[in-house]
């Protein structure tokens, strides 16, 4: 472990993790304490008021960060003729169809992040589900990431475009950036997140939706943040 800083130290004795910061300060503290001697990813943790064993209460889609999550996010891609050099030319690591579907069958490493499929390779894909699916890495429609416009997805997911879902417990994951980035840069990051699960919000979902908020470094403890002030922090961004 890094040795602490005066800086980081400071921040360590104001931490308290049971107290409620406005979203800039929670995120300064985070960064603050981050002590590894590689550059840490920033996650946000949301805490919603839905039942997620109800279907119809389902969290999931994606959401455009403004200043991107900092990673470098290598993209596999099922399409062929037209589509296959749209997803070439968009940036995709890995563009294949019927024959990919057959490789990663067969055993081929799964080094990539995401995967994307043009509907009309989905009978190909669909057959992957249980190599795919238990890694998160089965393409769907809800999450943007089964299209006809291939091309614009594979940009929008390089530039930082990032996927999230419910887990069984009602929270949401999601990578908001590194702690190299700026305060504001986070802040941004994390009050499009916000908005975004706001505007999917369930119809049957009832009460307080985001109930509670945390953010935290890879090495480093969560810091709450107070949902009151994200409720602010969407609507002075939007």
């Amino acid at each position: 472990m890094a040795k602490l800083t005066k800086a980081r130290a400071e921040a360590a004795r104001r931490y308290d993790k049971l107290a409620l910061h406005s979203p800039a300060d929670a995120l300064e503290l985070v960064k603050a304490m981050a002590h590894a001697k590689f550059v840490e990813g920033i996650d946000a943790v949301f805490q919603l008021g839905i039942d997620a064993r109800k279907a119809d209460q389902l969290v999931r889609g994606t959401v455009s960060l403004p200043h991107g999550t900092g990673k470098t996010v290598r993209i596999l891609v099922f399409a062929e003729s037209d589509d296959a050099k749209a997803a070439e030319a968009a940036g995709a690591d890995v563009v294949g169809g019927k024959e990919l579907a057959e490789q990663l069958s067969a055993g081929r490493a799964l080094d990539f992040d995401l995967t994307l499929a043009t509907p009309a390779m989905m009978p190909h894909v669909g057959k992957l589900g249980p190599i795919l699916g238990p890694r998160g890495l089965m393409p769907n429609p809800k999450s943007g990431t089964v299209t006809a416009d291939i091309g614009t997805a594979v940009s929008e997911f390089k530039a930082g475009r990032v996927e999230y879902r419910n887990d069984r417990y009602g929270n949401v994951h999601v990578p908001i950036g590194r702690v190299s980035f700026e305060v504001p840069q986070l802040r941004a990051n994390l009050g499009a997140v916000a908005d975004e699960l706001i505007r999917n919000r369930p119809a049957s979902a009832k009460g307080r939706f985001i109930r509670r908020v945390a953010v935290s470094s890879t090495m480093g403890p969560g810091v709450r943040v107070d949902p009151s002030q994200v409720d602010d922090l969407v609507k002075s961004l939007r």
